[in-house]
C-alpha cells in the first residue's frame, strides 16, 4: 500500500517532519555571519548544498519560524552584510554546532556559547570557526525569498571567494573523505556519521556507457538471489564478457556443475566483492542450464 499525501492539506509542522525525514542524509552549511554592526552569528542549516563549480556557488535557505514565522538572524545579516564563511561539520564538533542552533537573541555570539574559535577571514567580515575541517569564504550573491509564510525558505546564494582546509584532513594533498569523518541532518533529533563503515564506491563510467540491466538476459534480470544493486553493477559493465572468457572462469573456478542458484548465489558474493566481470561469468554460464 502506498500512503499519498496532498502537502496543501497537512498542516506545516507534519509537512516539514515528512520532508526532513525523507531528504536526507543532507549536509549540513554552518553559517557565520555579520550585522550591520558587526555582531557576529553562527548558526547551522541542513538546506543546503553546492550548485555550480564554475563560478563555485553554494545555497543554503534559513527557513521561516514555524512558530512565528520570524525569520533567522543569519537571513537578516546577509541582507545587512552580503557575506558569509559556510564551515564544513565533522563529527568532532557535532555536538557544540548542535548547541549553537539555540534561538538565542540577536546580538548574542554563538561562537562563545558554543565554545569555539573565532579565525579571522581573508575576504569577507565573517570569521570563520577554526575548529572545522573546511571552510568557505562567500559573497551573497541573491537572497530569494520563497514566500512569507512560516516554514518559508529563503535561497541566500552565495559564491566562494576564499577556501581554507585543515590539512589534517589531506592525503596526498587531496582531501580525504574518510579522514573528514562528516555529519549529516536527518529527521527529528537524527544525525549520520561518514565514517569508514558506512561508506561504499560504486564505479561510474565517465567517458563510456555501460551495457544497462535492459542488455542482461531475463534469466539474469528475473533472478530470486540478486538485488536491484547487483543488477545495477551489473549494467556498468561496458560489454558482455566472450564465449571463451566464460568457458575460462568456469573451468579456472571448477563451478561447471554447480546448479543455477548455486551460480547466482555465487555471483552475488563476488559482485559484493567487486569481481563483476566474474560474476557476469557465472551468469552467463548459468543461463546455459
Amino acid at each position: 500500500m502506498i500512503k499519498t499525501i496532498d502537502p496543501t492539506t497537512i498542516p506545516q509542522p507534519e509537512l516539514y517532519t515528512i520532508l526532513s525525514t525523507a531528504v536526507a542524509p543532507r549536509p549540513i552549511c554552518f553559517a557565520s555571519t555579520v550585522d550591520a554592526e558587526g555582531k557576529v552569528n553562527l548558526s547551522p542549516y541542513s538546506f543546503f548544498n553546492v550548485f555550480s563549480s564554475n563560478p563555485p556557488v553554494m545555497v543554503f535557505s534559513p527557513t521561516r519560524s514555524g512558530r512565528d514565522n520570524s525569520l533567522k538572524h543569519t537571513h537578516q545579516n546577509v541582507v545587512e552584510v552580503p557575506e558569509v564563511v559556510i564551515n564544513v561539520v565533522n563529527h568532532k564538533m557535532a555536538e557544540q554546532m548542535s548547541l549553537s542552533s539555540t534561538a538565542y537573541d540577536k546580538g548574542v555570539n554563538e561562537f562563545v556559547k558554543a565554545g569555539f574559535t573565532e579565525i579571522p577571514s581573508v575576504k569577507v567580515k565573517p570569521p570563520r570557526v577554526g575548529e572545522a575541517p573546511v571552510s568557505f569564504e562567500c559573497t551573497v550573491l541573491e537572497v530569494v525569498e520563497l514566500a512569507q509564510s512560516p516554514g518559508a525558505g529563503n535561497l541566500i546564494i552565495a559564491q566562494v571567494d576564499m577556501i581554507h582546509i585543515n590539512d589534517e584532513y589531506l592525503t596526498d594533498d587531496v582531501l580525504d573523505t574518510e579522514k573528514l569523518d562528516l555529519v549529516g541532518r536527518m529527521g527529528g533529533n537524527w544525525y549520520i556519521r561518514a565514517i569508514k563503515e558506512s561508506l561504499f564506491e560504486i564505479p561510474k563510467p565517465i567517458r563510456t556507457h555501460g551495457i544497462g540491466v535492459d542488455a542482461l538476459p531475463k534469466g539474469i534480470r528475473e533472478s530470486d538471489v540478486l538485488t536491484g544493486n547487483n543488477l545495477g553493477r551489473l549494467g556498468n559493465l561496458e560489454q558482455l564478457p566472450t564465449t571463451e572468457a566464460i568457458k575460462t572462469v568456469i573451468e579456472v573456478d571448477g563451478v561447471k556443475n554447480k546448479s543455477k542458484t548455486e551460480l547466482h548465489t555465487l555471483a552475488k558474493a563476488l559482485l559484493e566483492e567487486g569481481d563483476t566481470e566474474k560474476a557476469m561469468a557465472y551468469l552467463l554460464f548459468s543461463e546455459s542450464l
